[in-house]
């Protein structure tokens, strides 16, 4: 020091400063603040470093001392700013940073650093205004272009967000957190492939980036590479061991791998380390439910609805355990936030009529609309004749697959097919609000078995080519559910899987199984007699007719097994351990199908057990046939 000036000093602390030498640089303002204690300049930057380190408390006070002494300096506020903004003030980093602006408007960093507060803050639009007023000062400047790129990606402007991350890469190549976010919105557009290959440069660039790690495991799990996930996810925790997001993660790719063991321990980790992550403790839930374990799960969910109370996916699927558990009065309401969840389409569908209510209809029309699945609308059709007795006009809406079998049970309504325009009408209401509505519960379920019907005509050509089979038995099959059901890898199976019941002499077997599985019928397993005319079977009603001359149903939880019981004919329905809420727990009987019995899995996966049990119960069942 010596032999520099102050300003000579000051200019080689700014250099190691500027180079990231921050220990000499320190070491330099240090000292020039013991000659000269009111030089501005070293204080605002030695309040600079402790921002880079992470001490914004001493930060925040050097800086403003350094302001109280030269209150005209523009950076100095937008110093201010950052280290204010490293202390979670953001209403004090937004008045710095505007501050900053008003001593100089064309400060790019300001209106850069503006508006990352901004977008912290939920201000979207203000956030873009800022960054573009950045660009427009600056065009080289690849922090804004990146920035400006989040902003719009939260904003749902994918194309323009890929725009800006590729104009901020351009600008620097080397940029990892431009390559990252990249490839953040390149997987919010599904072209996964494009943003696995972003996260990697990402990572290429700073191998220590947990971030990128965690998010190239997103990416995989949602390609289906569980485990090349799995291993990116634990290469995040490896970086960063309290990054409670990461175990999160991890535990849904071990969740969607059926380690549900391991996944639960995950989530408990996400929870110790962020005990207020909602997703953590919802995910949990979900694994806890998958276990069957549905009052732990409730446990799990009420606390995430407790961190944030307006997550409609959590709400719904608390509803599906407390009506798991029986607790229908609960798990109704909770069930009305299905609405509110991506997976489901608005229950109004545009509709400007209200909802109804229960209330007397006192002759207004009333049109009712099917939902999910064609198990649920004939599980919940069984409301309409108490809907009936309310005094109004009913009209019931619902797939072409299901239109002629519900006529059947249609008393002064009428039945309509999707698609078609529908009547004019005063209210609506969802199927399945319908058991709210009436507050059904285990003791007042609508017991008229069978409230669906076979047509009596179509019932009897059956009757007329199935006479030509004489075995003891006819028993109808259908082993796979609907594809796209999100839990049918548990619940369905292949036909090959049945072939014990093949060995059990007295019986012949009618495919009842549509879709993409029926083409497991033209080669049945070895020794199993399996006639297959469901090409004949354009809809439920056709399938009802051959039902109705079958003796036994053997069906997966599909919509098969739902018809067979509403036809009260005898069902015997094959469950997964984490069976559907309708089922309820442990039972072997159903409260919804008296003619319906349960073969539950012991364990997860273990189809083989089951089918043990069920090939036992035909043979006893023939026997009893037999002897009759």
């Amino acid at each position: 020091m010596a032999r520099l000036t102050i300003q000579q000093a000051f200019d080689l602390a700014m250099q190691h400063h500027q180079a990231g030498r921050l220990r000499e640089a320190e070491q330099i303002y240090r000292q020039i603040l013991v000659q000269q204690p009111e030089h501005a300049g070293a204080m605002q930057f030695l309040g600079v470093i402790a921002h880079q380190v992470g001490r914004n408390d001493i930060a925040v006070g050097l800086i403003r001392r350094a302001i109280g002494l030269n209150p005209n300096v523009a950076e100095a506020y937008n110093n201010l700013g950052n280290a204010l903004k490293g202390q979670g003030q953001f209403d004090g980093a937004i008045a710095a940073f505007r501050q900053a602006l008003t001593l100089n408007p064309k400060l790019p960093q300001a209106h850069n650093n503006l508006g990352s507060v901004l977008k912290d803050q939920g201000q979207l639009d203000e956030a873009i205004v800022a960054y573009r007023q950045a660009i427009a000062l600056n065009p080289n400047l690849p922090e804004a272009h990146n920035n400006l790129g989040n902003a719009l990606k939260d904003k749902g402007q994918l194309n323009e967000a890929i725009a800006a991350f590729h104009q901020a890469i351009a600008l620097n190549p080397n940029l990892p957190e431009a390559h990252n976010n990249l490839g953040n919105a390149l997987k919010d557009k599904g072209q996964l492939d494009e943003a696995i290959a972003a996260r990697r440069q990402a990572i290429a660039l700073r191998p220590t980036y947990a971030e990128a790690h965690n998010n190239l495991g997103n990416a995989l799990k949602d390609k289906g590479q569980l485990e090349e996930a799995v291993a990116a996810y634990r290469q995040a925790i490896a970086l960063r061991p309290a990054y409670a997001e990461a175990h999160n993660n991890l535990g849904n790719a071990l969740k969607d791998k059926g380690q549900l063991d391991e996944a639960v321990a995950a989530y408990r980790q996400a929870i110790a380390l962020n005990p207020n992550l909602p997703e953590a403790h919802s995910n949990l839930g979900m694994a806890l439910k998958d276990k069957g374990q549905h009052d732990d799960a409730i446990v799990a969910f009420r606390q995430a609805i407790g961190l944030n109370p307006n997550l409609p996916e959590v709400h719904h699927n608390l509803s599906l355990s407390l009506l798991a558990r029986g607790d229908f009065q609960q798990g109704w309401e909770e069930h009305e936030w299905r609405w509110k969840c991506k997976e489901f389409p608005s229950p109004a569908r545009n509709f400007a009529q209200p909802q109804w209510d229960g209330r007397p209809l006192d002759g207004r029309t009333l049109l009712i609309h099917t939902e999910q699945g064609f198990g649920d609308a004939i599980q919940f059709i069984r409301c309409l004749p108490l809907v009936e007795q309310m005094g109004g006009r009913i009209f019931v809406e619902c797939p072409a697959e299901l239109q002629r079998l519900f006529r059947t049970m249609a008393g002064r309504c009428r039945i309509v097919a999707r698609g078609q325009p529908p009547p004019a009408f005063d209210l609506h209401c969802p199927l399945l609000s319908l058991p709210r509505v009436f507050g059904m519960n285990l003791d007042n379920i609508p017991q008229t078995v069978p409230y669906l019907h076979a047509d009596a005509e179509d019932a009897g050509r059956w009757q007329h080519r199935l006479a030509d089979h004489s075995a003891v038995a006819k028993v109808g099959l259908a082993w796979a559910g609907r594809p796209t059901h999100k839990n049918d890898r548990n619940r369905s199976m292949k036909l090959a899987k049945l072939a014990p019941l093949g060995q059990v002499p007295g019986v012949s077997f009618f495919s009842l199984q549509k879709g993409e599985a029926a083409a497991e019928a033209k080669t049945p397993p070895p020794g199993m007699e399996l006639i297959d005319w469901t090409e004949e079977l354009k809809d439920f009603a056709d399938t009802a007719a051959l039902i109705a001359n079958l003796d036994l149903v053997i069906a997966v939880d599909t919509a098969v097994a739902h018809l067979a019981g509403a036809m009260g004919k005898a069902v015997w329905t094959l469950l997964p351990f984490a069976s559907d809420w309708r089922w309820l727990l442990e039972r072997e009987d159903s409260p919804w199908y008296p003619s319906m019995r349960l073969f539950r899995q012991p364990c997860i996966g273990d189809w083989d057990s089951v089918i043990i049990r069920v090939v036992d119960a035909l043979s006893l069942w023939i026997k009893n046939l037999a002897r009759d």
